[in-house]
């Protein structure tokens, strides 16, 4: 994939993104409500994040199975190394929880609810019945909009909670510029065909708008999360 491609999926998605971005200003602004809107926001993305190892893996085994596509064996090989570097960091937002005074039985015991498991279980269906190289537009959207530098320090003074329980949003804001810039690197490298350019677009597109979906029911407190407000 050539960077002029990398640069086509950068304006396709710098064209929903601003949905994202909306969505996130209204989670993140500063009410009475803000300090139930973080507790639910650690529960919705633990059930996010714990699949990311699991779909990593599931991707790099398909792509084992791919011996002769020429995209397999370089996507395989990031897709391990990056589910190393990954791998635990559901377990932070099991520790944070615990700092805000949910117990992180909460967050594991809560069944998923339905647009959860459509933001994650669209990548499934792609890896096993189209191509795995779907999860880099998976990919590019969750690490493409890394918390802001200083909203871990913000979202402690406004909620009044322990700064020990925003260790997961500090860390992911100096930790995904830098994943970014490796993923896109592999894109440029990688030599897609225009189906499976098409495939990682879309991939990004669904995840935009069901992540933004995700924040917006957070901020209405759907009662999916009312058990881990206050």
């Amino acid at each position: 994939m050539s960077p002029s491609a990398v640069a086509s999926l950068r304006l396709e998605l710098s064209l929903v993104r601003p949905v994202l971005w909306a969505a996130t200003a209204r989670m993140w602004r500063a009410d009475s409500g803000l300090p139930g809107r973080y507790r639910r926001y650690l529960c919705a993305m633990h059930q996010v994040i714990r699949a990311s190892v699991p779909l990593m893996e599931r991707a790099a085994t398909r792509c084992e199975a791919l011996p002769r596509d020429p995209v397999a064996r370089p996507l395989s090989r990031y897709l391990r190394a990056h589910a190393e570097e990954e791998r635990g960091h559901d377990d932070w937002l099991l520790t944070d929880a615990e700092a805000t005074g949910t117990p992180p039985e909460k967050l594991t015991g809560t069944v998923p609810p339905a647009h959860v498991a459509a933001l994650v279980g669209a990548q499934y269906y792609w890896i096993e019945h189209s191509h795995p190289v779907a999860l880099l537009g998976y990919i590019a959207v969750l690490e493409g909009n890394a918390p802001a530098p200083g909203l871990a320090g913000r979202l402690a003074r406004e909620t009044g909670l322990p700064p020990a329980a925003f260790e997961t949003v500090r860390l992911h804001a100096d930790l995904d510029d830098e994943h970014s810039a490796d993923l896109d690197r592999l894109i440029e490298r990688l030599p897609l065909d225009a189906a499976q350019r098409s495939l990682v677009a879309v991939s990004a597109l669904h995840t935009v708008t069901s992540l933004a979906e995700l924040f917006d029911r957070i901020t209405a407190a759907p009662t999916e999360w009312e058990s881990t407000d206050d």
